[in-house]
């Protein structure tokens, strides 16, 4: 009897031993919570929303397309959109598009990303407000379409993007339009070339540079 009690003693220490704390119930429990916690931080606040203004709401019919709407969203810094929300254009609808473009890459005429808005103003904020970094475009070239009946788009607003020389931008709030075929989504497009358009202001004086500064 002595010897049994004994056993069972030392059995019951090495079950203690064999149940790990990262096994029990409680501890899982906490891991799991933690793992949510740090996934939930890492998410990027975007800019704007998906509420289409009334001029558009009443030309776009909303759609559900998964697979569209991951090939239109991009990491942080790396451009494309933050968020977005399938669409696809009514009948008997006119739709105008614009897209800034590369003349020295002709097949970037019809790339993916457009806007609602004719560029005006500075390039630089053009630029920011649609995240373009200087080495994808020089945006030396401008071609207005309009979409075709039917066609499935993603709107959005703008996933920042990381440019050379440690320029970055952050998201933006502004609509963008992404046409993963462009070619066979638009019609009726016109061509306008780049031309100078200095502004009044200037930003330094001829003395100023002359001082170097």
């Amino acid at each position: 009897m002595k010897y049994l009690i004994t056993s069972l003693f030392i059995l019951s220490l090495y079950g203690c031993a064999g149940v790990s704390v990262k096994d029990s119930p409680k501890e899982n429990e906490k891991n799991k919570q933690s793992v949510t916690e740090v996934q939930s931080d890492d998410i990027i606040q975007c800019a704007g929303n998906l509420e289409l203004p009334t001029e558009l709401a009443d030309k776009f019919e909303p759609l559900e397309d998964a697979a569209l709407l991951k090939e239109s969203i991009g990491k942080p810094e790396k451009g494309s959109l933050c968020q977005g929300k399938v669409y696809q254009t009514k009948e008997n609808t006119h739709i105008t598009v614009y897209r800034a473009w590369n003349s020295s890459k002709s097949y970037t005429k019809m790339g993916k990303w457009w806007a609602f808005n004719i560029p005006q103003g500075k390039v630089s904020k053009y630029r920011k407000d649609y995240e373009i970094c200087f080495e994808w475009s020089p945006l030396d070239q401008l071609v207005r379409c309009t979409l075709k009946a039917d066609a499935k788009v993603v709107i959005g607003t703008g996933q920042s993007a990381e440019c050379l020389a440690e320029v970055i931008y952050p998201v933006s709030a502004k609509r963008q339009i992404y046409i993963n075929d462009a070619t066979n989504l638009v019609a009726d497009c016109t061509t306008y070339e780049r031309a100078f358009a200095w502004s009044d202001s200037p930003i330094t004086t001829d003395q100023e540079i002359s001082n170097g500064e």
